[in-house]
């Protein structure tokens, strides 16, 4: 018998079930077990059963899974966003939350101020059969439809909610924006300037109205400058008017116009943080780099995302809520 060359195109076997169990040093029946998330398994013979998938690259058969189980093991992720850092991380943090369980995520995008394109976005979700969705970035429109569905699915938010005389409020958003603000009335800066984000995200109104209530505790009268969006560009376009207006400090609703605050401090000759002090929101990788490095609320988007998990498929067993954290740089100075 002669034998040909190996055939380096030929495609691997994919793992099966009973390489996981193998593997994992359990029967095949405990790693359908795992797959279909039953109760009965021990976290140390599940955490064995998920290593293994990992290290065989294990894919499991949706589609027989949710014939046989009636269950798709998929959740749906509704974004509406268009590449900002934070949804984008959040959708990330999701992803992986939902494959340590098991779960594949679809992430359908839509716009949220367009309840035509939600519902759109909702259809499509609910004929690939997803279990629960978890919306990113969400605008009141949105809330709204997900309150009123009908198809039953179970939905989540990265937020909680509070509502401040009927508006929207993402409790976490607000708080970190207290958080900032109160980092430069502790520095004795009292001219403080909030640049807020675009009017129609609901964590933009929300970090607005956390600035608000922490000046006004102070008995001082909240400033603020709105941004057209979240980029540099508009921070560098509102950066004239927080330099007009006298104010020595400004919390910026996120990093990224805080970037083109410190832009256009920099071409105006103003100094940071001598002249004026700059605080960012999210806590972006390149926020420790900017110069000065930028002072900011860091949100913990891989802890939100296994929160919104937990929540989605555990109910009331779902991880506490996880609250940004203040970053201290050197773009904040005492007065």
């Amino acid at each position: 018998m002669t034998s040909g060359p190996v055939d380096a195109t030929k495609p691997k076997r994919a793992a099966s079930v009973f390489d996981v169990a193998r593997a994992a040093g359990v029967s095949h029946q405990t790693v359908s077990r795992v797959l279909n998330d039953h109760s009965s398994v021990r976290p140390a013979t599940r955490q064995k059963v998920l290593t293994a998938m990992g290290e065989l690259n294990y894919r499991p058969n949706l589609a027989a899974r949710a014939l046989s189980s009636k269950r798709s093991r998929t959740l749906g992720v509704l974004s509406t966003a268009s590449g900002e850092y934070g949804p984008s991380s959040s959708i990330i943090a999701i992803t992986e939350a939902a494959r340590t369980r098991g779960y594949t995520t679809i992430v359908e995008q839509t716009d949220g101020l367009d309840v035509a394109s939600i519902e759109e976005a909702l259809g499509n979700l609910a004929s690939l059969n997803v279990e629960g969705i978890v919306a990113v970035a969400p605008q009141t429109p949105l809330l709204e439809v997900l309150g009123n569905m009908t198809s039953g699915i179970p939905f989540v938010t990265l937020q909680t909610w509070t509502s401040d005389g009927g508006v929207d409020l993402a409790e976490d958003q607000l708080e970190g924006a207290r958080v900032a603000t109160a980092h430069l009335l502790d520095l004795g800066h009292v001219d403080v300037v909030h640049l807020a984000g675009p009017g129609d995200w609901i964590d933009a109104t929300s970090r607005l109205r956390g600035f608000r209530l922490e000046m006004e505790s102070r008995g001082l009268t909240p400033r603020h400058v709105d941004a057209r969006d979240w980029s540099p560009e508009a921070g560098y376009a509102a950066a004239a008017t927080i330099f007009e207006s006298n104010a020595t400090a400004v919390f910026c609703a996120n990093d990224q116009t805080a970037l083109g605050v410190l832009h256009a401090a920099h071409d105006a000759g103003v100094s940071v943080p001598e002249q004026l002090s700059v605080v960012g929101f999210d806590d972006i990788p390149e926020a420790a780099h900017f110069w000065p490095p930028l002072t900011t609320v860091r949100q913990h988007f891989a802890a939100t995302g296994a929160q919104c998990v937990a929540r989605l498929l555990d109910g009331a067993q779902g991880a506490a809520d996880v609250l940004p954290e203040l970053i201290v740089r050197a773009s904040t100075r005492r007065v």
